[in-house]
């Protein structure tokens, strides 16, 4: 996927949209912590932002992501992830156990922040996984 296969009208479409479709993806997940979902969905989302961009421009785009920085994301957010469960385990209470860590808040406000964090985790994980999936399909070698 060296060559791009877009044109100028698909080129303008691509830098007016991604920045609206990735502003959208926080916001899901961001909205995420407080309903059902987000992280996942909003880590999608902005895979494919990066992805179509990706698939318009080629690989000239300097801030798309390659495969070594894909697999850094996916394994950032698992860090995340498991590193908000384990504090929860290390300060007495179960795998992620929101109210056990020790922010200095109220409960009821730790743990939104807990969920926050659990939510952009997964989403840095499913976006860098979409994108090392996409990487895999197109099937070329780094150089």
């Amino acid at each position: 996927m060296k060559r791009s296969f877009g044109s100028p009208v698909l080129d303008t479409a691509v830098r007016l949209l991604t920045p609206s479709i990735l502003l959208f993806a926080l916001y899901v997940i961001g909205h995420g912590h407080g309903s059902p979902g987000g992280g996942f969905q909003g880590g999608v989302i902005s895979a494919a932002a990066l992805i179509v961009v990706r698939l318009v421009r080629g690989r000239r785009e300097s801030w798309g992501l390659d495969t070594a920085e894909s697999l850094a994301l996916a394994a950032a957010g698992l860090v995340l992830y498991a590193g908000i469960g384990f504090l929860a385990l290390l300060f007495g209470g179960n795998f992620l156990d929101y109210g056990a860590l020790p922010l200095g808040i109220d409960p009821p406000h730790v743990r939104a922040v807990g969920s926050f964090g659990i939510e952009v985790g997964v989403g840095l994980a499913v976006m860098g996984v979409m994108i090392l999936i996409f990487e895999t399909l197109v099937g070329e070698e780094q150089a």
